[in-house]
């Protein structure tokens, strides 16, 4: 390559975001070098756009936002044998250790060490070029847009979650909470050979969408009878597994007050406050099983062979597209349009 200079697009403060001008990073011989061609606008992100911080985790310096990506290999280190130039790509965003017991393993989510695009201080995937170890590399089909590429993110948490709880033929799945995580756990459940999917949210757009990706049955969570709802579609027995993916207290209350007794409850959906009230007799009376989920490992190849199949699926959930230099814009129309849009894709 002979261009030695890229934009980024920075967050430089709340609701703050410039683009500015930087190096192009350099590999080494273990590394490739993507262009990113998509790249998919996270809850997180907005998160971080609006309040600077998620938890523990504080935007103290400037920061590229942006972990949902895909891209094409441009240049590649001497011991890469995984990718070539040329190959289009979907990008697994964290980067592990590889050296510790959990990454050993091969639950390496739960690396202390993981380096996570887009979460401070580890730069983002909102920029032209990013530098990615061979091992976080992963192969799209050319009938494979890399607009749907980028879903093999969220969709890796809904694949992480079903293999988790063991989702078998057969079962039946209630999802409460119809972000991009917990649509595309409608693909992951029923590539696991789950029968009826109870698909729950309060917005319109996400309900109709559910529709068209697989759903058995949509409720709207304000209805007052939404309880007696799931039990009656579940023969007053309910859901064999139930994903949280909501990150709200009704919902979780929902969830342990409907799932089958001796069913699996799945929580993905993180809360604004550390602390909720628990039932735990109704968790030992009924004898769930609880799962918690963070983020995903190993899952990016069977994401990318879920979405193959599930393609124009998949194109729905893909509402609104924004260009690079329209990044501040597409912030903005996402956190002001959460009953408008699903997935918000950046071009580049």
């Amino acid at each position: 390559m002979t261009k030695q200079r890229m934009k980024a697009v920075v967050l430089e403060g709340i609701k703050n975001l410039k683009i500015i001008e930087r190096e192009i990073p350099k590999i080494n011989e273990n590394e490739a070098l993507v262009a990113i061609k998509a790249v998919g606008i996270c809850g997180s992100d907005v998160h971080y756009y609006e309040q600077g911080k998620i938890g523990r985790y504080i935007v103290q310096n400037p920061l590229v936002l942006g972990h949902e990506t895909s891209g094409e290999v441009v240049a590649i280190g001497e011991k890469v044998r995984k990718v070539k130039v040329g190959d289009r790509v979907a990008i697994e965003p964290g980067h592990t250790c590889g050296k510790c017991k959990y990454c050993k393993e091969g639950r390496y989510n739960l690396c202390p060490e993981v380096k996570f695009f887009a979460t401070p201080p580890i730069d983002g995937a909102l920029c032209e070029y990013v530098v990615v170890p061979e091992d976080y590399l992963f192969r799209i089909p050319n009938e494979m847009s890399f607009e749907i590429a980028t879903l093999a993110e969220p969709l890796s948490v809904g694949i992480h979650a079903a293999q988790r709880s063991n989702i078998k033929m057969g079962d039946t799945v209630l999802i409460l909470g119809l972000g991009p995580v917990g649509l595309l756990s409608i693909l992951a459940a029923k590539s696991y050979g789950a029968s009826k999917i109870i698909a729950v949210d309060i917005e319109t757009i996400r309900l109709e969408a559910a529709k068209k990706i697989g759903a058995t049955y949509v409720l709207n969570g304000k209805d007052e009878a939404i309880r007696q709802k799931i039990l009656d579609f579940t023969n007053g027995e309910g859901p064999d597994v139930t994903f949280e993916t909501a990150g709200s207290k009704t919902t979780y209350e929902v969830a342990f007050e409907v799932t089958k007794r001796g069913g699996r409850i799945v929580t993905i959906g993180l809360l604004a406050e550390d602390k909720i009230p628990l039932n735990v007799n109704a968790i030992v009376d009924n004898e769930y099983t609880i799962y918690g989920v963070f983020r995903y490992a190993n899952t990016y190849e069977k994401a990318i062979e879920v979405l193959s199949k599930n393609i124009e699926k998949a194109k729905e959930l893909i509402t609104h597209r924004f260009k690079l230099e329209e990044s501040a814009q597409a912030f903005e129309f996402v956190r002001n349009n959460k009953d408008k849009s699903i997935k918000v894709i950046i071009t580049i």
